[in-house]
């Protein structure tokens, strides 16, 4: 059930947030339990470390994390 608790929705708004809720609900459904979902290649801290890392130095601190 879902409930309006601010605002006055029209007819047509109100169908296209029940649209979205519904759509989600069935992709949700849908995927099996347990499964992990991809990470985001640019969320992936991985990719920082597969570099090479920087060799210390004076200049080191300002190539720490930006990739040769």
């Amino acid at each position: 059930m879902i409930k309006v608790v601010r605002g006055n929705p029209t007819p047509e708004e109100l169908a296209a947030a029940l649209a979205v809720v519904r759509a989600r609900a069935a992709t949700a459904a849908a995927e099996p339990s347990g499964a992990e979902t991809p990470r985001d290649a640019w969320s992936d801290p991985s990719r920082i470390a597969a570099a090479r890392l920087p060799q210390p130095g004076p200049t080191a601190w300002g190539r720490t994390y930006w990739p040769s």
